[in-house]
């Protein structure tokens, strides 16, 4: 039976052939995550899988409902299974922010699912690194996600050379597009049409601005032009201060496709032009209040960062480690009469939070040798009575004789 289109199986390393996704690049993706968020001081929380469709189409109308995994469930509800976790992370903020001091500095690492065509970096699921203020709406806030984003890709070993993150204004696109007479009724679409403006042919997108009364000349004029607002200066002005600005720059051209932004958004791109966006995010002052119904008001800003272009970057980069199989000790046993002792053993040196592997049924002595081999183990280790055992380091080869209550200390 094969896997559904759109998604992956994780397997251990070393790969089987013909398998892309590794279990252990994914958790040392993970890991580089968390770890950064948390020197940011975030913490982390979740949500359900399983959102109401509402939840959805409040934010992005019914358009959206094409590119949802969502059914009718036997409640008689519309739901949807998550293809975003900001609204999520907005409906639970409305909910419950008086319970935390501000600003609420929040992460999480869900997966998504989105019912779309498969292509290069997008997948019908992928994890996801999320990180969000609330409470704040200084542009430092815009600066702290900002350098979170540079730094967690600086944790993979990617530099300025291999990344830059291209900052715009929601604001200076909405001053340009209300200078030029644009309608509000029209603004969504406007601002779909400059998202995917680089990604369109030039007579394309000349034909649809103009059905929305704009040119494409004073478009793109204005995307050349990228003078910082005020609040983006700030933004750059504090970037810069950390020894980050070498890491960011000043593109009209990002504007986000979604219709929550509000403010300052940002999208991280490969130099080398390549891959997809790596990440993306921005302001959402009014997601709050949309998710609530008007009980609830609080500004906010965050970014996100898929697995999946990351991991195409790095592999290209040559940046993944090797994964090598490792082992502290394999515990053998060459007696069965011995098994039960050493079974106390195997239990005395895991709880010093060691890792041990052992034969779980009667074994030859040799098979047992070769599979510490295959685990990579730096030991073994096997009683030759019920108080003394041999330890054998794998590297010299030298074998030591010693109590069996000490083998969890000597291997520390």
């Amino acid at each position: 039976m094969e896997r559904l289109p759109g998604f992956r199986d994780f397997f251990p390393e070393p790969l089987p052939k013909g398998e892309m996704w590794s279990a252990d690049v994914r958790e040392y993706i993970f890991d580089r995550w968390q770890t950064t968020a948390r020197n940011y001081a975030f913490q982390v929380y979740d949500g359900p899988p399983l959102e109401l469709l509402e939840l959805y189409t409040a934010k992005s109308g019914e358009e959206i409902v094409g590119q949802l995994y969502n059914f009718t469930d036997k409640g008689d509800r519309g739901v949807s299974m998550r293809p975003e976790m900001t609204p999520t992370v907005a409906r639970m903020i409305a909910a419950r922010e008086r319970h935390y001091k501000k600003p609420i500095k929040w992460y999480s690492i869900p997966q998504l699912f989105r019912y779309e065509r498969q292509q290069k970096g997008r997948l019908r699921e992928h994890f996801q690194f999320n990180a969000d203020i609330f409470g704040e709406n200084h542009p430092a806030v815009d600066a702290e996600l900002i350098a979170m984003l540079t730094d967690i890709l600086r944790s993979f070993e990617l530099s300025a050379d291999d990344f830059v993150v291209r900052i715009s204004s929601r604001n200076a696109w909405q001053e340009f597009f209300r200078s030029q007479g644009g309608d509000e009724a029209d603004a969504y679409e406007f601002y779909q049409a400059v998202d995917k403006i680089e990604r369109t042919a030039t007579e394309d997108s000349a034909k649809k601005f103009d059905s929305l009364g704009f040119t494409l000349e004073k478009v793109r004029n204005f995307i050349d032009s990228s003078e910082p607002t005020e609040e983006l200066q700030e933004v750059l002005d504090n970037l810069k201060a950390r020894g980050l600005g070498d890491f960011v720059k000043i593109d009209y051209n990002v504007i986000r496709g979604l219709a929550y932004y509000t403010g300052v958004v940002y999208e991280a791109f490969d130099r080398h032009g390549k891959f997809r966006a790596i990440a993306g995010g921005g302001r959402y002052d009014q997601l709050v209040n949309l998710v609530s119904g008007g009980k609830n008001d609080m500004p906010a800003a965050g970014f996100a960062m898929g697995d999946v272009v990351l991991v195409e970057l790095l592999k290209e980069r040559g940046l993944l480690p090797e994964y090598n199989p490792s082992l502290d000790v394999y515990v053998m046993v060459e007696d069965e009469a011995l098994r039960e002792s050493t079974l106390e053993l195997v239990q005395q040196i895991r709880d010093f939070g060691l890792h041990a592997e052992y034969p779980l049924a009667a074994t030859k002595p040799d098979k047992q040798f070769k599979r510490a081999l295959e685990l990579g183990a730096r030991f073994t280790v096997r009683l030759t009575d019920e108080g003394t055992a041999l330890l054998k380091n794998l590297e010299s080869r030298e074998e030591t004789a010693l109590e069996a209550n000490t083998v969890a200390e000597r291997l520390i």
